[in-house]
């Protein structure tokens, strides 16, 4: 399975303190009928930190149902304990998800060859593609690329990272080190266009959630060769993505979508709803783009 373009990493809606279904699923056709070219669900932006292990298993498996081989699904089923991740990336298998986005362990802080070996681990146990996800901002420690390319070549179902570093540096290294086969996706929304330009295939998008005609676009434009086409969406993409990262993500992009009419105003402690000042610079940006 090869992920390219523009895949949403999906906001998980809630109404009443539970999973909202209903909103869950029109979103996710929406997605389509905007021509997103794959969906994440239980991602960071999926608030999968505070979900059950019950909540999350129902998130993947109504979206891999929902979705019914329409597009890709990358199922979130990472964790910090090397056992856990190893069931959610079986339950993931057993709904059908594509394939699995796979966080670094974050809080413990493993060594390098810590990284490793988790990633090892749940590879003899799991059969799909991995997609290693690397955000060293949440997690604390940073996937170097000497130990990702050590990974992609040892471990065949590393077949990918979503680097959420931003340092062209790193992912210029991953490139080199990996090879072209190797899935090289953007996990920041703002440097999408020049990770591409070094040999990305794409992006996980929490923008995308609110614009995905417009990500999916831009990916499209730049592997047509239509360079000035997808700068153009690049620039226009800008101001959605301050927008969505005013305060913590989802916070923004949650409160975005609920002022687009798409799913309740419901957040899950610890996330709280935007400050009023952050709201209403949201609330003007969408305007001024056109979202709302």
């Amino acid at each position: 399975m090869k992920f390219h373009g523009a895949l949403t990493a999906m906001v998980t809606p809630f109404k009443n303190g539970a999973f909202d279904e209903e909103s869950y699923r029109a979103l996710l056709d929406w997605q389509i009928e905007q021509g997103i070219n794959g969906v994440v669900p239980c991602g960071t932006t999926g608030e999968s930190a505070t979900l059950s292990h019950e909540e999350h298993k129902r998130v993947v498996r109504t979206c891999v149902e929902h979705v019914a081989g329409r597009i890709p699904v990358l199922a979130g089923a990472g964790s910090n304990n090397t056992k856990e991740a190893i069931e959610l990336a079986k339950d993931a298998r057993d709904a059908g998800a594509d394939g699995l986005l796979l966080i670094t362990p974050y809080y413990n802080k493993p060594t390098q060859e810590g990284l490793y070996q988790h990633f090892k681990a749940i590879s003899a146990e799991v059969d799909l593609p991995f997609i290693v996800y690397n955000v060293p901002g949440r997690t604390g420690v940073n996937l170097l690329p000497e130990t990702l390319a050590r990974m992609a070549k040892d471990i065949p179902q590393v077949q990918g990272t979503k680097d959420a570093t931003a340092n062209l540096h790193q992912v210029s290294d991953i490139a080199e080190y990996c090879g072209k086969d190797f899935m090289l996706i953007s996990g920041d929304d703002f440097t999408v266009l020049p990770l591409l330009a070094v040999g990305g295939c794409g992006v996980i998008s929490v923008v995308s959630n609110i614009a995905p005609a417009w990500m999916a676009g831009m990916c499209k434009a730049f592997a047509e060769g239509d360079i000035e086409k997808a700068r153009e969406y690049h620039f226009k993409l800008q101001p959605l993505s301050r927008a969505c990262f005013l305060e913590t993500n989802p916070a923004p992009v949650k409160t975005a979508l609920s002022m687009m009419g798409k799913i309740p105003m419901e957040f899950r402690l610890p996330m709280v709803p935007l400050q009023p000042e952050n709201e209403a610079k949201l609330r003007k940006i969408l305007t001024d783009s056109g979202i709302i």
